[in-house]
């Protein structure tokens, strides 16, 4: 099966948060996918809990460690599509170019972030539950 993670996805597993473990679980086995701007939000996180005092450079250089070992496909998304995909849903546009590439492969996204789960459902994007 494949499935679409997003940033949050990848930071839990990276970072070692509560999600870990479940996360792992759920996505044994699978094909795992996201755009190609990942990388880019990736490193908008870690910058963003640098000013938050969350997590040392050297913690940091460790996580793309980790994340450079996850076995992902990336998926380049059309910038118009994605555009498109904003505006209807009112948007980010990170966050259309992950549900541009679940519609496109037609296939589930798996996230932590509640707000992207509902947008997602309501655009009839079939979404993996996290639980603890």
């Amino acid at each position: 099966m494949n499935l679409v993670l997003d940033t949050s996805v990848i930071i839990a597993v990276i970072t070692n948060e509560a999600h870990k473990r479940r996360l792992i679980e759920l996505t044994k086995g699978a094909d795992l996918m996201a755009p190609s701007s990942l990388h880019w939000e990736i490193g908008n996180a870690f910058s963003a809990m640098f000013r938050r005092n969350r997590i040392t450079l050297k913690q940091s250089i460790a996580a793309l460690g980790a994340y450079r070992q996850i076995p992902l496909r990336y998926d380049d998304i059309e910038l118009t599509v994605a555009v498109q995909l904003s505006h209807r849903l009112r948007i980010y546009a990170y966050d259309a170019y992950v549900l541009a590439c679940a519609i496109k492969n037609r296939c589930p996204l798996i996230s932590l972030d509640s707000s992207l789960v509902d947008t997602a459902r309501k655009a009839g994007i079939e979404v993996l539950e996290v639980t603890l």
